[in-house]
């Protein structure tokens, strides 16, 4: 297949244009490398150094003799987004190329009203440009398991089955996100729903839990390949960010009472969901809806099996409760399905002692990378 990826120079993006290349695939990758600028606005780092995104696709052609084309440009650029989609003429279009970050979009109006308007007007573009251009191209948006929130109810694949005063129906599962960012997803997923009913785009909406891991078989061929790992208060993910405090004599902080509960997955097992939903496209006009997650873990889960695995390496780790910058629940109900994926062939990788280890020992190798000062949450709901 023809096979675009937005965002792919970054966390998710980056390793999953490889696999697919790897599989056989014929990939391109557009990327605006706002995320690289966003690093020096916020005065903080990648712990692992990453090469340019042209050196990373010469590096890769050179070890597989496989051809990964580049497109520089933002999609909120409709003329840009049009002349890729012309040249490339793709089977699928992976959407990542968005503001990933809940703190970033908190700071201020202008990070939200950015987060909002970069997101919700991107995706926009996507919809018109495979309406106008390529209408048998399959979307395959990144969305997020934050969507939905914590309800007190089983978390259903993107749609409830609803009875009401005599009546049945099945409707979208309710949206309660909980900052700006998580809403320009659920916007996001309004849009391509419509999209999809009046115009017969085919499209699958990945509602992903929080990534952790590192590396895939294809990142580890060679340094220039290496992948991102974000550490600081505002795109660190938990899982991440703990082995990293962990080997830099850090607390490993866990926002308030640690209850809070979501579904997680290795980046390995993202980039197999998405190359899942891209051999298995919706219909024409169909929106379908896959919560992309393995496993659910509360924060205070991961920060005691964290501490478990670094002391056995030998580092003496507490666990602190800070205040929680958040405004979220910390003592909750949570449980999502997550058979669609599955069915099609996913076997989970899950998280187990080892590949902490795994990670804990690579984040050793760069932690004189470690800026300490961005660690401790900076940005606050409130």
């Amino acid at each position: 297949m023809k096979i675009i990826v937005a965002g792919g120079d970054g966390f998710c993006g980056w390793p999953t244009a490889l696999y697919l290349s790897k599989r056989g695939h014929d990939v391109s990758i557009i990327d605006s490398m706002v995320r690289r600028k966003i690093d020096s606005e916020l005065h903080s780092n990648s712990l692992t150094p990453i090469a340019s995104l042209e050196e990373r696709v010469a590096k890769w052609k050179e070890l597989t003799g496989k051809e990964i084309r580049i497109y520089e440009g933002d999609l909120v650029h409709y003329d840009f987004l049009k002349e890729v989609l012309k040249r490339e003429e793709p089977d699928a279009f992976v959407h990542f190329a968005e503001q990933r970050s809940a703190p970033y979009s908190m700071i201020d109006r202008e990070h939200a009203v950015y987060t909002q308007t970069n997101n919700v007007t991107g995706t926009l573009n996507v919809l018109f440009g495979i309406k106008e251009l390529v209408p048998d191209c399959h979307l395959i948006k990144l969305g997020t398991l934050g969507e939905y929130g914590t309800p007190n109810i089983q978390i259903e694949e993107g749609y409830i089955e609803i009875e009401h005063k005599g009546r049945k129906d099945v409707l979208p599962f309710p949206k309660q996100p909980g900052s700006f960012y998580h809403l320009s997803k659920v916007h996001d997923s309004h849009n391509i729903m419509f999209a999809c009913k009046i115009w017969g785009i085919r499209a699958t909406d990945l509602n992903q839990g929080i990534v952790y891991g590192l590396d895939t078989e294809e990142t580890r061929l060679d340094p220039v390949l290496t992948n991102r790992l974000d550490y600081d208060g505002v795109y660190g993910t938990a899982l991440n960010r703990f082995i990293i405090q962990s080997t830099v004599g850090h607390d490993l902080t866990v926002y308030g009472k640690g209850g809070q509960t979501r579904g997680f997955l290795h980046i390995k097992d993202t980039v197999r969901c998405i190359e899942i939903a891209a051999e298995n496209p919706a219909d024409h006009g169909e929106f379908r809806v896959f919560n992309q997650f393995t496993e659910e873990f509360s924060v205070g889960d991961l920060a005691n099996k964290v501490q478990n695995v670094a002391q056995q390496e030998g580092y003496q780790v507490n666990i602190s409760n800070l205040e929680n910058p958040r405004v979220e629940l910390e003592d909750h109900f949570f449980h999502a399905e997550n058979t669609k994926l599955k069915d099609l062939g996913l076997e989970p990788h899950l998280l187990d002692d080892e590949v902490i280890r795994e990670i804990l020992k690579t984040v050793e190798n760069h932690k004189d990378r470690v800026i300490e000062a961005n660690i401790l949450p900076k940005v606050t709901w409130k």
